[in-house]
């Protein structure tokens, strides 16, 4: 969830604040419909009123629609956006809307369960021939010469000043992205496109594509740099593209194995896929570099984000298919609280009972109700 501060970012982000205004401005006709997705502290469904809206469904799952409450009063909208506490798609609109506007993007659209909250979204919510804001996202990948995004990954394991040999986290960092601030002088080799997510037609949340260049500028290469292209209809556009203005995405960097020097050319292949497991995205790209003139292979990478996390053997063994696992004194506590919900007693008298059965795991009766008030935010209704 965000914070109230990075809220008053995204709306400072004049850039992406105008693409949308002006997008609202094409799709809203007097007295239609909007639902709003991820709503946060309520700024696009106040301009979706002040487009001509006559009706806004305002969901958004975290605290902050409690301040996107005292705005929409303070604006005289109070009557017109309809605020609703939860995950979109744990929602049920009284109404189908002529209007879908959101912004679950992170540095590139695939970002949790952004895509599919969209999926879901367009097939209950939306009317027949009715409008998405965004329409859609192209990610746009490029190859970099970036040492200074690069150094960012490795410079703390390779190199430090007690004589250490901390290599095998610099395997764990270059097998992790990082959102980064790219310049034009960043990009090596021009942006291929991956599939476009169509969100008026997407029905899966998994992106993937096959990207190949021919060196036509040498130079020592670091990675990949990837942004997105937003077209949100009506010929309203934006880019956080390194060079263009800028945006609060900012850029995605994907740091390869090694520095890699190319040579006018050389064949540049790169397999890239963005899976969904789970609460977010395992990115995987497979890079390789053929010499142009021997025909030789001098760079044949394999990363995923799923190496970029250490993992012990121990870990790993507790999540696999023939693991038994017992209950441990935090799981026995929290099944008891979720057995005490679903019999629908008061918050107060679990949080009396839990505190009794679990003296030396709570050490308050506060601490327990704030247990169980975490459960009941996270479970019920």
């Amino acid at each position: 969830m965000y914070s109230v501060a990075a809220y008053g970012d995204m709306i400072r982000d004049r850039g992406r604040m105008a693409a949308y205004l002006t997008a609202l401005r094409h799709a809203i006709r007097p007295g239609a419909s909007v639902a709003d997705i991820g709503t946060g502290t309520g700024i696009m469904a106040c301009l979706a009123c002040l487009c001509g809206a006559d009706r806004v469904y305002a969901i958004e799952p975290s605290s902050a629609i409690e301040p996107a409450r005292a705005i929409a009063r303070a604006n005289g909208l109070g009557e017109r956006i309809h605020f609703i506490e939860k995950m979109s798609t744990s929602v049920t609109l009284p109404e189908r809307v002529d209007v879908i506007v959101s912004d679950l993007r992170g540095v590139l659209p695939l970002l949790q369960h952004h895509v599919p909250s969209i999926i879901d979204a367009r097939r209950r919510f939306l009317k027949p021939n009715g409008v998405l804001v965004p329409r859609r996202d192209v990610v746009r990948i490029a190859v970099a010469s970036a040492p200074d995004l690069y150094e960012r990954h490795v410079t703390p394991w390779e190199r430090n000043d007690y004589g250490l040999d901390m290599r095998a986290v610099s395997r764990i960092e270059t097998n992790a992205w990082r959102k980064c601030r790219a310049r034009a002088d960043h990009v090596l080799l021009p942006p291929q496109s991956l599939p476009a997510l169509d969100y008026e037609t997407v029905e899966t949340a998994n992106l993937a594509g096959e990207l190949r260049w021919e060196v036509a500028a040498a130079g020592e290469a670091h990675g990949l740099v990837g942004w997105f292209d937003a077209d949100l209809g009506h010929d309203v556009t934006f880019t956080n593209a390194p060079g263009a203005p800028e945006l609060i995405y900012g850029q995605a960097f994907f740091p390869w194995s090694r520095p890699v020097t190319l040579l006018i050319g050389d064949a540049v292949s790169v397999s890239l896929r963005a899976i969904l497991v789970g609460e977010d995205y395992v990115w995987t790209w497979d890079t390789r570099v053929v010499d142009a003139t021997t025909g030789e292979t001098r760079a044949d990478f394999h990363q995923s984000s799923f190496f970029g996390a250490p993992l012990s053997p121990a870990t790993l063994a507790r999540r696999s298919a023939d693991h038994v696992p017992t209950l441990n004194e935090d799981g026995r506590l929290d099944r008891l609280i979720l057995e005490l919900l679903d019999e629908h007693a008061p918050l107060g008298r679990i949080a009396d009972e839990v505190f009794a059965k679990f003296p030396g795991r709570l050490a308050t009766r506060e601490a327990a109700l704030a247990r169980v008030a975490d459960l009941s935010t996270r479970y019920g209704d």
